[in-house]
């Protein structure tokens, strides 16, 4: 039985550390498919995962099987998919070559396409789609930390995945529209770049307003190609996605109250295309700017900032050293 055999984490990083860790900390059969660096990481110090509650939890290498061979996955009951979108292809085709044909595959990546990558290289096995709502900050030394709220979403199926997924500490909910929640996430990580351009945490970042219009209005851009799409996105918080724009805008004590009931945000929580700019790493830009702007040009709806950011966060990605700190200014392109 699927239920019987482990859960295989296909590309441990930050997302696919904490999760695996959380579900092994939870009495799940646990395997990760880990990069050398982290596999001598987690073997040496073992894994610590810590959360913006303050809540800690830690295992010994010893109660995860780690491998850096995709032959890992050859009893896997479960494949959690957390690589970057562009190493989506190579992925699944390890899954096609080691895993067993009934493995339910779970994409837990950003972005809305890897989805459909995974279903095309692997026929007619069963892939999930999922949506991964809170950052994780890889701190060093096997310790991972969770810094903002929120449960994982995955597609609902007949054999109930997501509740084989759920342990304290680490809610997976079922949807029924798990592309409309994609798209809402989408939208949320938009900011995944002004956060990398800036070299600001998250809540510092919310906290100014001037940051927080030039979310607002790249945010409506992405709207409205959407809306031109037809496309509903699902909001991972009680506020309606099509309020967001303007609640951003709000002075500060009003959005600061509002958010303080939507969403939990550790003060050093960082996205994970900044760690991507400060670790001389590709930035996953294309699959999120990338794809709304593609889905724009389709529906000829003009997003002239979400471009402007695209370009900058290349010229960063080319420059190599790391997140530039832009102002608010600097980025909308005036003086």
């Amino acid at each position: 039985m699927i239920a019987d055999r482990p859960i295989v984490v296909a590309g441990a990083g930050a997302i696919g550390c904490f999760v695996g860790g959380m579900l092994a900390a939870g009495g799940r059969r646990v395997a990760l498919l880990v990069r050398p660096r982290v596999k001598t990481e987690i073997e040496r110090f073992g894994l610590r995962l810590t959360d913006f509650d303050g809540s800690e939890r830690k295992l010994g290498a010893g109660q995860l099987a780690l491998s850096e061979d995709p032959a890992i996955l050859h009893s896997a009951g479960i494949v959690l998919v957390c690589v970057k979108s562009a190493d989506t292809a190579d992925v699944a085709d390890q899954i096609a070559r080691h895993a067993p044909e009934d493995a339910v595959i779970v994409s837990l990546q950003n972005g809305v396409g890897n989805v459909a990558v995974l279903r095309e290289r692997l026929g007619g096995r069963r892939v999930l789609a999922g949506m991964v709502p809170f950052n994780v900050i890889a701190m060093g030394e096997g310790r991972f930390h969770r810094s903002t709220s929120g449960d994982i979403h995955i597609g609902a199926d007949a054999e109930n995945t997501a509740a084989a997924l759920s342990v304290p500490g680490l809610s997976v909910r079922a949807s029924a529209d798990i592309t409309g929640v994609q798209w809402g996430k989408l939208i949320i990580n938009l900011n995944n770049a002004l956060s990398a351009l800036s070299d600001m945490p998250l809540a510092a970042q919310l906290a100014n307003r001037d940051w927080r219009r030039l979310f607002a209005d790249q945010m409506a851009e992405g709207l409205a190609a959407l809306k031109a799409a037809g496309i509903t996105p699902v909001s991972s918080t009680p506020i309606p996605m099509n309020w967001s724009p303007t609640l951003l805008r709000l002075p500060d004590g009003i959005f600061n109250a509002i958010l303080g009931r939507t969403m939990k945000i550790d003060p050093e929580a960082r996205s994970s295309m900044w760690q991507d700019l400060k670790q001389g790493r590709k930035t996953e830009i294309d699959y999120l700017q990338g794809a709304v702007i593609a889905l724009a040009a389709q529906n000829h709806v003009d997003v002239p900032l979400m471009r402007r950011i695209v370009a900058l966060i290349r010229e960063a990605e080319a420059a190599g050293n790391g997140p530039p700190r832009l102002t608010p200014q600097q980025i909308r392109g005036v003086s």
